[in-house]
């Protein structure tokens, strides 16, 4: 889907035209990866534009940060305003909204240290992420996600996201909309850029942090909006078998939102259609994030935008 340019992009808390958002082509992120990112939405609401979880992604950002030992010299409070000033600056909503930290010119060579660590905001209309409109037909991919103690799966890392490429170009070549990545030791790990969700006998299941997953955001209120629904809940290793007895699968995920999966190498997963659980918490998330349903768990951020941009996929 292509970028659809906004006016400005914060950089170094200041905003700058979207055109003059440019890093040299020595900068060290270009050469080893070396950036990690959020990915956020910020929907119309019936009370006006609200950022979804916004102090999680960045607090995720600050975590990932840490981990990758990239000082990002700000505040969760001013990470949170500078995210809140640049949507208000664009006056998009509903809209996409991506942060990005990366070491930039300065050095050469694996040790990162020497070079500048600068930080940009971005947001831009964007639609519908994973195709398929009453369900998604997936594979399991030949890539593995990344073996522990090689590369951090809790960090959103742009590094990461190589692996996912190689997931999702599989995918799209064989003709399905999206691939599943199994852990090192075989068992479900979650889609090149979404959780993945399993509904068995009546119960929740999805793979816990072990097998090389991110800690996505719209997976934690998937998991808070079932327990508060009560529906039972088992966070576990996964064996890829119980996917093609499912009785239901989605994706979570800040771009995937929720999307029903319809079948995993061409087995369909039970009658084909969007199961009831699925049903019932997509309801409830898209319920709270439109505003439809009462913010019980403080999740909205309000903006001031008062121009509505139509989002096209």
């Amino acid at each position: 889907m292509p970028l659809q340019p906004t006016k400005h992009i914060w950089h170094d808390g200041k905003l700058v035209p979207w055109d003059q958002a440019q890093v040299h082509v020595m900068s060290h992120v270009l050469h080893y990866g070396s950036s990690i990112f959020e990915g956020i939405r910020c929907y119309q609401t019936e009370q006006g534009a609200a950022i979804f979880r916004l102090a999680d992604h960045m607090q995720r950002l600050l975590d990932s940060a840490k981990i990758y030992r990239m000082d990002l010299d700000y505040t969760l409070n001013q990470l949170i305003e500078a995210v809140v000033e640049t949507v208000e600056a664009n006056g998009i909503a509903p809209c996409y909204i991506r942060p990005i930290a990366f070491r930039g010119y300065g050095e050469l060579g694996v040790n990162p240290t020497g070079n500048p660590i600068e930080l940009y905001i971005g947001n831009f209309p964007w639609g519908k992420y994973v195709a398929g409109d009453h369900g998604a037909d997936v594979c399991i991919s030949s890539w593995n996600r990344m073996a522990p103690n090689t590369l951090p799966a809790l960090a959103k890392a742009g590094a990461n996201y190589m692996n996912s490429q190689l997931i999702r170009m599989e995918a799209s070549i064989n003709g399905y909309a999206e691939g599943i990545a199994l852990d090192v030791n075989g068992y479900v790990s979650e889609g090149s850029g979404e959780n993945i969700f399993v509904v068995h006998k009546g119960q929740l299941h999805t793979s816990s942090l072990g097998s090389s997953v991110l800690a996505g955001i719209t997976r934690a209120s998937i998991l808070t909006l079932a327990r508060d629904m009560g529906i039972p809940v088992v966070e576990q290793t996964l064996p890829r078998e119980l996917l093609y007895i499912a009785d239901e699968v989605f994706f979570t995920g800040t771009a995937a939102e929720v999307t029903p999966i319809r079948s995993i190498d061409r087995i369909q997963i039970k009658d084909g259609k969007t199961g009831p659980i699925t049903k019932q918490l997509a309801a409830e998330y898209f319920g709270i994030a439109a505003g439809k349903r009462p913010d019980r768990f403080n999740w909205l951020t309000p903006v001031k935008v008062t121009a509505a941009e139509t989002v096209t996929a």
